[in-house]
This record gives structure tokens, C-alpha cells and sequence, in this order.
């Protein structure tokens, strides 16, 4: 007899950097996979940058997530080595939010799951939104690809020829997931999306 199917629980981050956009896109595929158990955590700059990137309420963001958590409540679940996880994204990744995970620092909830993800030796996948960088990025970064973080600066597949912005952020997040160990889905290629500003 199958055992029956247990949802993976995956945190997402959405910091201050521009490009919320990538981690929005993250929640929608996540939520049309249907196996995972999303929790999501943004930023107070990560709302400022939501609401001038995209038209969509914080409660509409909210519900693309199965539990949201305050980036202040550095006690909940996911700061927890025994709450079992698959892994983290934080997309975008501010340089603020990139130089706590690289010292360690643990200073806010995201910071501090992606501390635990670390130790646990589970997937951190960082989503870098900054340019160009400096001395200080570029040592940050590599500090968290050797203590075993994943650095995915979302650069644009061009050789795709994409039609759209939301083709662009599609193939970013989609691979963003794969990171974790989570295969692509064909029912999660390129769900509907409508929350892009008309300029």
C-alpha cells in the first residue's frame, strides 16, 4: 500500500532589492505545484518594493502562501532546525539581507531561517539584485556559496528570445525551484499572471 503523499514546507523571502517580481512568480509556481507547504516571510523594504513593481494588495500576496510569518518573529517554526524544511528562496536577495546570511548575523526572521538552512546543511537558494558590485558583495557571496548556499544572480535567458517581462521572471523562478531539488512541473510552466504595472 502507497504511503500517503507528505507536502514539503519551503520558505520564501522577499527582501528590499528590486525585483520582487522573481519572488512573487516563486510563490505562484510553488502554489501550482499543489505538493508543497509554502511559508513566506517579507521584509518591511520588500513591501515598499512590491507596492512600486506590482498592483497586487498585500492581502492577494498573503494568500498565495500557506502561512505568513513577520520578518520580526525570529521564534517561529521556520528558525528551527526541527522544523523540517526542504529549503529556502529569497527573491530578490537584498545586499543588506545577503550580508547577514554571509556573517551569520541572525538578526531578523529571514536571516535567521536561512541560518538554520545552512547548518542543516538544506538548500538556501539567494536571488542577488544589485549592480555593480562592489568588494564587499562579491566577498559576501562567496562566503555563502562555501558554507553551502546556492547564489543565482536572475539573469535574463535571452537565448530563449522571451515574448514578455513574465516570460523572463518565469524561467528565473522555475530554476530558482529546481535548485531545491524539486523538479519542474508541466502543469507549473507559466501559470497566469496579472500583477505586473502598466507603465
Amino acid at each position: 500500500m502507497t504511503a500517503p503523499h507528505q507536502q514539503q514546507s519551503i520558505t520564501v523571502a522577499i527582501t528590499g532589492a528590486s525585483g520582487a517580481l522573481y519572488g512573487l512568480k516563486v510563490l505562484d509556481l510553488l502554489r501550482a505545484r499543489g505538493d508543497t507547504e509554502v511559508h513566506l516571510v517579507v521584509s518591511s523594504s520588500g513591501w515598499l518594493t512590491i507596492a512600486s513593481e506590482s498592483d497586487l494588495s498585500k492581502e492577494t500576496i498573503e494568500a498565495k502562501a500557506d502561512v505568513v510569518h513577520s520578518p520580526k518573529s525570529v521564534g517561529n517554526c521556520i528558525a528551527s532546525g526541527s522544523f523540517p524544511s526542504k529549503g529556502m528562496i529569497i527573491a530578490p536577495c537584498s545586499m543588506h539581507t545577503l550580508a547577514s546570511v554571509a556573517t551569520g548575523l541572525s538578526d531578523n526572521l529571514i536571516s535567521r531561517a536561512a541560518d538554520v538552512c545552512l547548518k542543516e546543511r538544506r538548500r538556501l537558494v539567494l536571488l542577488p539584485r544589485e549592480t555593480p558590485l562592489n568588494l564587499a558583495h562579491l566577498r559576501n557571496m562567496v562566503s555563502v556559496t562555501e558554507m553551502g548556499g546556492i547564489v543565482m544572480p536572475p539573469v535574463p535567458a535571452l537565448y530563449q528570445r522571451p515574448g514578455s517581462i513574465d516570460e523572463l521572471v518565469t524561467h528565473t523562478a522555475q530554476h530558482a525551484i529546481e535548485l531545491l531539488g524539486l523538479p519542474a512541473l508541466e502543469s507549473a510552466q507559466r501559470p497566469v499572471w496579472s500583477g505586473i504595472k502598466n507603465r
